[in-house]
């Protein structure tokens, strides 16, 4: 085990600021946007808090982001931030 920080965890936390961002921007509530999105209210919220579980970064599928970015009416670039620099594909 290591004391490095897993980079994802800032790219799990900054998509879920963005989440929260283009929600509240369009006045929708976490429940609504899961609704629509397909997805329980309880997983929407983890991931607006960048978190799968405790301690581990959100990993959403590819559907589900593809989801929310049409429930929110934004491009996916807009709710996707740069991924950590330095990892190695699939790390």
């Amino acid at each position: 085990m290591t004391d490095v920080p897993d980079p994802w965890n800032e790219f799990a936390r900054q998509f879920g600021a963005r989440l929260l961002a283009a929600r509240a921007e369009k006045g929708f509530s976490q429940e609504h946007v899961a609704h629509a999105a397909g997805l329980a209210t309880f997983t929407y919220r983890k991931l607006e808090h960048g978190e799968s579980n405790p301690g581990t970064p959100a990993n959403p599928r590819l559907r589900t982001i593809v989801c929310l970015a049409e429930v929110l009416e934004i491009p996916l670039s807009d709710l996707l931030p740069q991924p950590p620099e330095g990892v190695a594909p699939g790390r």
